[in-house]
């Protein structure tokens, strides 16, 4: 463990951080000699597990015969291969792919793009970017501000222009996905359409209310308003898509659906190396292109020839073993045993989710509603945690305070014996968890 005066390391948080030294599969063992099941695959990053060998040789070769060039002056064999490779893979004939380092790079890059789409258009008074509460979409100012989760983003808020981001609530999934996609015209209409550059959603939450989703129906109705009102529809699949939904795309889920931006990371280079990126229409591109000729818009690492080759090995590794298909059976035998878990422990409000971007809502079982005060998610995975298995807790989705859940999302490559284990781990964890609640609230 590590956290000492000794280290010169800034870590992002006083906890004990064990030195992992090696992965193979869907474990990680640590400098101690502990394994952990990553039931989360870091932060939904390692889609095709640790130790790939052919994926660390190919960024090897291509660190041998090119290992950067800069995106202002050059392109490289290995962005052309891959970009094509990569919109065939995701069924997005005639976009054009706009390699970054992580998707908070690539949601700021897709918030530049749809201002500057607009202005090139000779429409400079489209600033402003609806989002849905809660949401995520990155770290960066740019992409926090599109976020909606309080806790992330409230001490940042003096340098955040809020008129320029406003919200809409997270999808409904009592209501059909047209009516929940229609309230969008509420939040259009008060904005003013006219000044509206663009909406941004993740198909399948993440972080910020684990796995939640509308209805079919829902995104295509999105695009449908979008279109009506010159407003571009950005897809933010950085942790819902390259197959980890059980589909290429998650927005595809309910319907054939084409966004104008779709944001991509985590699973492009499974965590082997950094990359992100966007894919951007025939529209879009070529509005810039034959405007001002340039986006006015660009990163040091932009392209990285060594990470791109990651990603075309990650791609090969996904195509070739029918990662997405994969991730939707496992992703089943997953959600089946979580509602085995449900059964047995009250505190598990809901499962939901796709292929393997599933949640748990915690909460407490006398009333159905989240607790007054959150922790009850960062004690389940604590719990967890100390057996073996690492989750992803969260907590603010109902109010940007209250509200825990835990989001799950291993390695589209995990065996059945694997989520056999996951699903014993988790259910010692919530017992324990739940033992320890019911003692504070008696201590009340």
């Amino acid at each position: 463990m590590t956290d000492s005066p000794a280290s010169s390391v800034f870590y992002r948080s006083r906890k004990p951080y064990p030195v992992a030294v090696r992965g193979e599969g869907v474990y990680l063992y640590d400098s101690e000699g502990r394994r952990y099941l990553d039931g989360s695959s870091g932060a939904l990053v390692a889609n095709i597990g640790h130790g790939r060998a052919e994926v660390a040789e190919a960024m090897a070769q291509q660190a041998r015969e090119l290992p950067f060039v800069h995106g202002s002056q050059f392109s490289s064999p290995v962005l052309e291969t891959y970009a094509a490779r990569l919109m065939g893979f995701l069924g997005l004939p005639g976009f054009r792919f706009w390699a970054v380092s992580g998707g908070s790079e690539a949601n700021e890059s897709a918030i530049k793009l749809a201002r500057q789409y607009h202005v090139e258009r000779g429409e400079p008074g489209r600033y402003k970017v609806i989002t849905r509460v809660p949401s995520y979409h990155g770290a960066s100012l740019g992409a926090l501000a599109a976020s909606g989760m309080g806790a992330r983003r409230a001490i940042y808020s003096p340098l955040l222009n809020e008129e320029a981001w406003p919200k809409m609530p997270k999808p409904d999934p009592t209501l059909p996905g047209e009516e929940d996609a229609e309230r969008l015209r509420a939040v259009l209409e008060e904005a003013g359409p006219e000044t509206v550059a663009a909406f941004i959603a993740e198909p399948v939450v993440g972080a910020s209310d684990a796995a939640l989703a509308p209805n079919a129906g829902y995104h295509a109705r999105i695009a449908e308003i979008c279109r009506e009102h010159g407003v571009l529809f950005v897809a933010d699949e950085v942790m819902s898509g390259m197959g980890r939904c059980g589909v290429p795309l998650a927005v595809r889920l309910g319907g054939d659906v084409t966004p104008d931006i779709v944001v991509l990371g985590k699973g492009l280079a499974a965590g082997y190396a950094p990359l992100a990126g966007l894919a951007a229409s025939p529209e879009v591109y070529t509005t810039v292109m034959n405007g001002s000729g340039a986006f006015k818009h660009g990163f040091t690492y932009a392209g990285h020839p060594v990470s791109v080759a990651a990603g075309l090995a990650v791609l090969d590794i996904v195509e070739r073993e029918g990662l997405p298909l994969r991730a939707r059976v496992q992703g089943e035998r997953l959600l089946a045993g979580l509602q085995e878990l449900k059964a047995r422990h009250p505190i598990i409000l809901e499962t939901r989710g796709h292929g393997l971007l599933l949640g748990l809502v915690l909460g407490d079982p006398a009333t159905g509603q989240a607790f007054g005060t959150p922790g009850l998610a960062e004690r389940v995975a604590r719990a967890a945690w100390e057996r073996g298995l690492i989750t992803y807790p969260g907590t603010g989705a109902v109010d940007g305070t209250r509200g825990d859940h835990l989001l799950l999302g291993p390695p589209l490559s995990i065996t059945d014996a694997e989520l056999e284990e996951m699903l014993g781990v988790l259910d010692e964890a919530l017992e324990e968890a739940a033992s320890g609640e019911g003692q504070r609230e008696r201590s009340r």
